[in-house]
Protein backbone atom coordinates (compact mmCIF):
# COMPACT_ATOMS: atom_id res chain seq x y z
CA UNK A 1 0.00 0.00 0.00
CA UNK A 2 1.34 3.44 -0.66
CA UNK A 3 0.78 6.78 1.16
CA UNK A 4 0.35 9.50 -1.46
CA UNK A 5 0.51 13.04 -0.38
CA UNK A 6 -0.49 15.97 -2.52
CA UNK A 7 2.28 18.70 -3.60
CA UNK A 8 1.90 21.75 -5.30
CA UNK A 9 3.32 22.51 -8.56
CA UNK A 10 6.08 25.65 -7.59
CA UNK A 11 7.72 25.53 -11.42
CA UNK A 12 8.09 23.65 -14.34
CA UNK A 13 9.84 23.09 -17.92
CA UNK A 14 7.68 21.75 -20.08
CA UNK A 15 10.37 21.14 -22.38
CA UNK A 16 12.04 18.56 -20.25
CA UNK A 17 8.71 17.59 -18.69
CA UNK A 18 10.09 18.69 -14.87
CA UNK A 19 9.02 20.60 -12.25
CA UNK A 20 9.67 21.04 -8.99
CA UNK A 21 6.70 20.04 -6.59
CA UNK A 22 6.84 21.37 -3.10
CA UNK A 23 5.21 18.70 -0.39
CA UNK A 24 4.70 20.71 2.70
CA UNK A 25 7.89 22.94 2.24
CA UNK A 26 10.60 20.15 0.78
CA UNK A 27 11.06 20.92 -2.89
CA UNK A 28 11.42 17.44 -5.15
CA UNK A 29 12.45 17.30 -8.96
CA UNK A 30 9.51 15.18 -10.62
CA UNK A 31 8.71 14.02 -13.82
CA UNK A 32 5.83 15.33 -15.64
CA UNK A 33 5.47 13.58 -18.93
CA UNK A 34 2.26 11.03 -18.16
CA UNK A 35 -0.11 13.97 -16.94
CA UNK A 36 -0.64 17.41 -17.85
CA UNK A 37 -0.45 19.67 -15.54
CA UNK A 38 0.73 23.82 -14.61
CA UNK A 39 2.44 25.56 -12.31
CA UNK A 40 -0.04 26.05 -8.97
CA UNK A 41 -1.48 22.78 -9.61
CA UNK A 42 -1.37 19.75 -7.22
CA UNK A 43 -0.17 16.42 -8.21
CA UNK A 44 0.36 12.81 -6.71
CA UNK A 45 3.65 11.61 -7.55
CA UNK A 46 4.73 8.14 -7.04
CA UNK A 47 8.33 7.22 -7.88
CA UNK A 48 9.27 10.60 -8.99
CA UNK A 49 6.35 10.73 -11.46
CA UNK A 50 3.43 12.53 -10.75
CA UNK A 51 0.95 10.24 -11.57
CA UNK A 52 -2.81 11.87 -11.20
CA UNK A 53 -3.82 15.96 -10.95
CA UNK A 54 -5.88 16.60 -8.01
CA UNK A 55 -8.78 19.60 -7.78
CA UNK A 56 -7.30 22.35 -5.51
CA UNK A 57 -9.87 21.86 -2.87
CA UNK A 58 -9.31 17.96 -2.60
CA UNK A 59 -5.47 18.64 -2.40
CA UNK A 60 -6.44 20.94 0.85
CA UNK A 61 -8.71 18.82 2.27
CA UNK A 62 -6.10 16.00 1.98
CA UNK A 63 -3.19 18.61 3.34
CA UNK A 64 -5.48 19.34 6.19
CA UNK A 65 -6.23 15.60 7.31
CA UNK A 66 -2.32 14.64 7.08
CA UNK A 67 -1.88 17.66 9.36
CA UNK A 68 -4.49 16.65 11.83
CA UNK A 69 -2.99 13.55 11.72
CA UNK A 70 0.64 15.01 12.42
CA UNK A 71 -0.62 17.01 15.13
CA UNK A 72 -2.04 14.30 17.11
CA UNK A 73 -5.89 15.23 17.10
CA UNK A 74 -6.59 11.51 15.99
CA UNK A 75 -4.66 9.54 19.17
CA UNK A 76 -3.68 5.64 17.89
CA UNK A 77 -5.04 5.28 21.01
CA UNK A 78 -8.50 5.03 19.22
CA UNK A 79 -8.29 3.16 16.73
CA UNK A 80 -8.86 -0.56 16.97
CA UNK A 81 -5.78 -2.73 16.52
CA UNK A 82 -5.07 -4.59 13.92
CA UNK A 83 -4.72 -8.53 14.10
CA UNK A 84 -1.66 -10.42 12.20
CA UNK A 85 -2.31 -12.05 9.07
CA UNK A 86 -1.95 -15.64 9.58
Amino acid sequence: MCLAIPGKIKSIDKKTHHATVSFNGIEKNINTEIVDVAKGDYVIVHAGYAIEKLEKADALETIKLFNELKNDKFPMSNVKSMTKLK
